[in-house]
This record gives structure tokens, sequence and C-alpha cells, in this order.
């Protein structure tokens, strides 16, 4: 499944050659939609600001909406990146286990915000699905932390939540990340509009840079 993604990215990326530039491709994130109870559903502007801030220093094409998919949908492999956030339970069933590890296995790429209260159920419910793996924290030295945008100090902090460091953690298949989960940073509410958490201009603009960054990893690796 692999060379599906990979033929999708060649023609997000400007400079692509011609033939694989028509018809137009967009890029977009799929958020996660999720049994529960938990809202899935919560920033609605937070996808759409991040595509934006992607297309505007990056070479990558992107859509102006998010998508929606479940992990049963025929259409998930269609999705190069998921996006996963909310403040409360997740629950996968068996089988979307079993699928989200295939999805993920072959080319898929799971971005986790930890939206204050996701912590607990994300860390149980990603187990299930990699449960001979573990979540290990990135180091700032970590190349996801270097381009576009420099962050030498790794993970930006941009909500409080409990006060914690920010840490963010992987899981691989190989030697590829398959899985971010930036956790005690909420970069995910960062990107939303301005007057919806009040973030200082510099804490929106680490998340939007931190964010791109991971998007252009995820297609690139």
């Amino acid at each position: 499944m692999r060379f599906i993604f990979l033929a999708l990215i060649l023609s997000l990326i400007s400079d692509a050659p011609a033939q694989l530039r028509e018809p137009p491709a967009t890029f977009t994130i799929a958020r996660l939609k999720y049994s529960g109870g938990g809202d899935w559903y919560n920033g609605p502007t937070e996808i759409p600001n991040l595509l934006a801030f992607v297309r505007k220093e990056t070479p990558i094409r992107t859509a102006t909406e998010e998508a929606q998919v479940e992990i049963m949908d025929e259409n998930l492999f269609a999705y190069p990146v998921l996006y996963l956030t909310g403040h409360g339970n997740i629950q996968f069933t068996e089988d979307e286990v079993r699928r989200l590890r295939t999805y993920l296995e072959h080319g898929g790429f799971l971005l986790a915000n930890d939206d204050y209260g996701l912590d607990k159920a994300f860390r149980r419910e990603i187990k299930r699905v990699f449960p001979d793996k573990q979540l290990v924290e990135l180091p700032p030295s970590f190349g996801i932390f270097q381009t576009p945008f420099r962050f030498p100090g790794g993970l930006p902090k941009i909500h409080e939540h409990d006060g914690k460091r920010p840490q963010a953690f992987g899981i691989f298949h190989g030697a590829r990340l398959v899985v971010f989960y930036n956790y005690e940073s909420d970069i995910g509410d960062g990107w939303d509009d301005p007057n919806v958490h009040k973030d200082l201009p510099e804490k929106r603009e680490a998340a939007l840079k931190m964010g791109t960054n991971i998007i252009v990893w995820a297609l690139t690796h």
C-alpha cells in the first residue's frame, strides 16, 4: 500500500513531474471519528488553519477543509495522515484495532493530540493496536523538530493542562515513525482561531510550525 501514499505525496509537491499533477491533487488531514463518548469533533477550526499554514509555508498543495473518516471506512487508505483528538474516552472494536494497525504498517500516519483528558484512553487503545511496541519519547534532536522549522528544545508547550513538561512520543514500524503523540502540549488547540483560546500570537505560531513539521515529516519519511 505504501506506493499509493507515495504517488499521492508526489502529486502534492509543486515541483513534481507535470504528469503527476493532472488532475490537480490536494492534501488534507483526515480527522478520525471514534466511539467511546469522546468528542472526536472538538476544535473545528484546527485543521483548516493548519492546512492554510502548510499551504503558505511549504510547497504542499492543501485542501481548505478537513476530511472525516472512520477506521472501517473503505476510503481510509486514501488519507496519508489521520488526526485524533478530544477530551474523553476512545474505544476501538477488535476489527478497528486490526485495520488501524494495517493502515499504519502500510504507509499511514497517526497524529494524536492530547486535548486534556485524552491521555489514559489513548494510551490504552494504542496499546491494543500495537501490543508489541512501546510509545517512546522523541528527543529534541529527532528530525521532526528540525525541519522546516527548528525547535531546539523539542515539543513546544502551548497549554498548561497539569503543568507538566510537554513530551512527544512515537511508535515506530521498523525505522518509520507511524504514530506521533503530543502530550501536555496541546498543539491542536494552538491551531484554533485566535478568539477560541486567546493564545498569544507566538504560541499559535509555534503550534502551527510544529504541526507543519509533523505533516512534512509524515509525507516524506
